[in-house]
């Protein structure tokens, strides 16, 4: 699977927007109140990752039995 499969398709999807967001006229404040909330929306994506990574394993290892 390509890493460009996950990326979202729509055009008014939030993360597009995001995305195509111009820094341009934001201050250093918002600049680094926005890389905190993505860092913090990073964490919380890692966390469900490793949760389902987890799930998954442990549904494998009782269907092995």
């Amino acid at each position: 699977m390509d890493m460009d499969d996950d990326l979202p398709r729509k055009a008014d999807d939030p993360l597009a927007q995001l995305l195509r967001q111009d820094l341009g006229p934001l201050s250093l404040a918002d600049l680094e109140a926005r890389i905190e909330a993505l860092e913090g929306e990073i964490a919380r994506i890692r966390s469900k990752i490793e949760s389902a990574v987890n799930h998954k394993a442990s549904a494998e290892a009782l269907f092995k039995r």
